[in-house]
């Protein structure tokens, strides 16, 4: 399995090349309630119900936008489930991810941050957020962070029947890395901004054998 798959295979927490795994090829698995859904799902009954319920589903109220932004800049290196189970906790602390409020944090803020064990612990990652927040309002001159986000759309989104058949880049999320760049932003490489678009519905990377594959409204198969 090279780099790339491995990154596509173990971001939400499980490794498909482990025999152990509901399927060790990466092709869709058929649950208890005799519905396919793509193998990480299987791995803990919290991905299971993000996956049935949020995944893929578009998103484009700015709030919702940027919480997803960072939460996919916090989970760089580690696994989706370990974001979600602090999830609840992150949007406590930063204040429901109102890019207003959260460009408003000083060192106090930060320090109290870097104190809390309800969420990940990385100056970096959350000095990243509070900056983001504010070009997130400088955004607001130019249409907004959901006009400018989905305005990387591709004109086309994979049809995969396996996870090592899923893309963890492309040349949209290279283009959208390199223009939120530009503006100022971080902690948004073309990896972390492609499984933005996956997850806000941008792209449909849903395996075809699966039950949510074109549900987002999005795609027309």
């Amino acid at each position: 399995m090279g780099p790339a798959r491995h990154v596509s295979a173990t971001r939400y927490g499980c490794r498909m090349d482990d025999e152990s795994q509901p399927s060790p090829s990466g092709a869709a698995v058929i649950g208890d309630d005799g519905l396919a859904r793509t193998p990480w799902a299987y791995g803990d009954p919290m991905l299971l119900d993000y996956y049935d319920s949020e995944w893929g589903l578009p998103i484009h109220d700015e709030a919702g936008l940027f919480e997803r932004m960072s939460l996919e800049g916090f989970q760089a290196g580690l696994s989706w489930l370990t974001i979600l189970k602090k999830r609840k906790r992150f949007r406590e602390v930063f204040a429901g991810f109102d890019p207003d409020a959260v460009a408003r944090f000083g060192e106090a803020e930060i320090d109290t941050l870097l104190a809390d064990p309800g969420i990940i612990r990385h100056r970096g990652k959350i000095e990243a957020c509070i900056n983001n927040a504010a070009r997130v309002i400088e955004l607001r001159e130019d249409g907004g962070l959901d006009a400018f986000l989905w305005s990387f759309q591709p004109a086309q989104t994979p049809r995969p029947r396996t996870i090592a058949e899923i893309p963890t880049t492309g040349p949209e999320s290279a283009a959208l890395s390199k223009a939120l760049k530009k503006k100022g932003f971080r902690f948004v490489g073309p990896t972390t901004m492609y499984a933005l678009m996956e997850a806000i519905g941008m792209v449909d990377t849903h395996l075809l054998d699966s039950h949510r594959r074109g549900t987002s409204g999005v795609w027309s198969e």
